[in-house]
């Protein structure tokens, strides 16, 4: 990717991280690095890459005062805030490794990850946290010191102390100790939340993820003039690697989102130009604009199927995928009267979305794109620094995760599992080397588990995932997967998860969408408010029907015959979610295993 300007640092320039910030701000020392919402002042407010620097300084300092070496493990468990950066890039000056954890998670969890890791210092937020915390604090062996952001009681807890009153005043610029530099040590450990057994820490080195940010830049280019807002997790790979350490790498700036309930509003005030997420947000989106066209008179709802329909063509035509056609003329006044308005909601500047983490449902890819916001779909791995492949601009299909980024190599392994080679994969998982050895194959490529395609234009699909494949008692297969993604196109269910592993048939557990479930239970003559109506045999064979509809394009074996009707939403906190919000399979069977077994009597 050409850089006019010379902004972007290459890895050879940072070699570290730490490297990166430090570079980052010798380039750029006045330019905006973040803005935050400060909570006591009730206002937006921002720091430069310069006053970033002074304020790393002040915990380079604190974390000194530990006693630590290098290669000894911190935890980072904040929500998005510029502390979240100021410790970690103190910490990777220091030789330390990071463990970032989510805010999220349940405190055994947390503890089990402390533990493992042998973390010595944890940084968290809140008094809420620490309640969380306290009932773990004895099982937290290796941790020798708890910072809390805020101020809280002490509860006979002589290790917790607050970041005011262990950070000192000033700190020492510590710059000298970038001589010994190593680009391939280890910077981090990040815990894969698994859906099945305890979580696996990928050993990440500085080099693994600058290589990666670097690489991904000619996929999309970012200029230093754009704006992220940060919302995913900043213990999630995906977000850390491009919403964070890429953005040091251009020089951007990131705005952090108070909440994801608040979402709305900071994009409006914000107004961003890129946005990074999991395809959860651009669903629920998508989910919010069909109600409220469906609560909308007729005519609004043909003007804006009209203008997806028109501006998907005008996309296509653009890609070089399709011949101009009378009625793209239309489409200046569709873009006023309807797509500026949507894309209003969004800020009204995004000039690309980017989605990863999950796969986005090419419908919904459409009505963004249709609408004027490209959005490129990504795909990748914590254990590949994460991005594996990408779709650029000028040559997206929506229905695929693109090709290959720079410098990665792909191939296609045995049952058509994506293998992958390049210098983002781990160094392998944390004190867990059978693990390793069964995802890095001995001649080095990495087996991501993932079931794929590759176009003659190299462009990857991902049609289902290894393990999760479920084997039938008549010997069929079927990627779970897929089908839920085409029955959660009813917007009657939330959340959906096919079963049959081993039995004669498929079932369906679906929690449903109270709004829709409220509507759909008058309709067929039920009490939404009455727990047996779930159960009632009207509602499961309507349900069934519309099912069937979702999944007409499927083969004739992939039936489902059963289904059990939910309305408490499966979460983190109840062990049936991921803290990266994916289903548990494992956890939802044994939750449910009663109402499993009912589903298959008689049959």
């Amino acid at each position: 990717m050409l850089d006019e300007n010379h902004t972007i640092i290459t890895p050879e320039q940072a070699i570290t991280l730490h490297g990166l910030f430090v570079e980052r701000v010798k380039r750029t020392p006045h330019t905006i690095a973040y803005r935050y919402f400060d909570m006591q002042k009730n206002e937006w407010l921002s720091l430069t890459w310069a006053q970033m620097r002074d304020q790393v300084a002040r915990w380079q300092a604190a974390l000194l005062q530990e006693g630590l070496t290098p290669g000894d493990r911190v935890g980072i468990m904040l929500r998005n805030c510029p502390q979240w950066v100021m410790f970690d890039q103190a910490a990777l000056s220091l030789g330390l490794v990071v463990v970032p954890l989510y805010t999220v998670d349940r405190p055994d969890s947390v503890a089990y990850i402390l533990n493992d890791a042998g973390v010595k210092i944890l940084l968290f937020e809140n008094a809420e946290q620490w309640e969380d915390l306290r009932s773990v604090t004895g099982q937290m062996n290796s941790v020798q010191r708890l910072i809390s952001l805020d101020k809280i009681t002490r509860h006979q807890e002589p290790r917790l102390k607050s970041a005011e009153e262990w950070l000192p005043a000033q700190g020492i610029l510590l710059e000298e100790r970038q001589r010994d530099r190593d680009s391939n040590a280890l910077a981090t450990i990040i815990y894969t939340s698994g859906t099945t057994g305890r979580p696996k820490g990928v050993m990440l080195s500085h080099y693994n993820i600058i290589f990666n940010a670097h690489s991904c830049l000619d996929t999309f280019a970012v200029q230093q003039t754009d704006l992220f807002l940060s919302f995913l997790p900043l213990s999630h790979t995906f977000e850390r690697t491009l919403g964070y350490y890429l953005v040091v790498m251009t020089g951007a700036t990131v705005a952090f989102a108070r909440s994801i309930p608040l979402l709305s509003e900071d994009m409006q005030i914000i107004h961003p130009t890129l946005l990074i997420s999991v395809p959860r947000i651009y669903e629920r989106v998508h989910a919010a604009i069909l109600n409220k066209l469906e609560e909308g008179p007729p005519l609004k709802r043909k003007l804006f199927n009209l203008a997806v329909e028109v501006g998907w063509l005008r996309f296509e035509r653009q890609q070089g995928r399709a011949a101009w056609q009378p009625k793209l003329l239309l489409w200046p006044l569709l873009k006023r009267a309807v797509a500026d308005k949507v894309l209003a909601k969004l800020g009204g500047r995004l000039r690309v979305a980017i989605s990863g983490g999950a796969a986005l449902a090419p419908e919904i890819s459409r009505v963004f794109i249709g609408l004027g916001l490209p959005i490129v779909q990504g795909y990748g791995l914590t254990e590949t620094s994460p991005v594996i492949s990408g779709n650029k601009l000028d040559n997206n299909f929506p229905d695929t995760v693109g090709q290959p980024i720079r410098g990665v190599e792909v191939r296609l392994g045995d049952n058509g599992a994506l293998l992958v080679k390049g210098p983002s994969n781990m160094q392998g998982y944390w004190k867990n080397p059978t693990a390793t050895a069964a995802m890095i194959l001995p001649d080095g490529w990495l087996n991501t588990g993932d079931i794929a395609t590759i176009s003659p234009t190299g462009h990857i699909s991902i049609t289902g995932r290894l393990k999760e494949i479920i084997v039938m008692s008549n010997g069929e297969k079927i990627s779970p997967a897929d089908m839920e993604r085409a029955i959660l196109h009813d917007h009657l269910f939330d959340q959906v998860m096919v079963h049959g592993e081993a039995q004669p048939y498929l079932v369906v557990l679906a929690v449903v969408n109270a709004a829709a479930w409220a509507q759909f239970a008058q309709q067929v003559g039920v009490r939404p408010d009455m727990p047996e109506s779930l159960h009632d045999t009207r509602v499961e064979q309507q349900v069934l029907q519309r099912i069937a509809e979702q999944l007409k394009e499927f083969p004739g074996y992939a039936k489902v015959r059963r289904v059990l009707l939910l309305t408490e939403p499966w979460s983190i906190e109840t062990g049936l979610m991921t803290p990266t919000l994916k289903i548990k399979r494992g956890a939802v069977v044994a939750n449910y295993s009663k109402e499993i077994d009912d589903l298959y009597k008689g049959h």
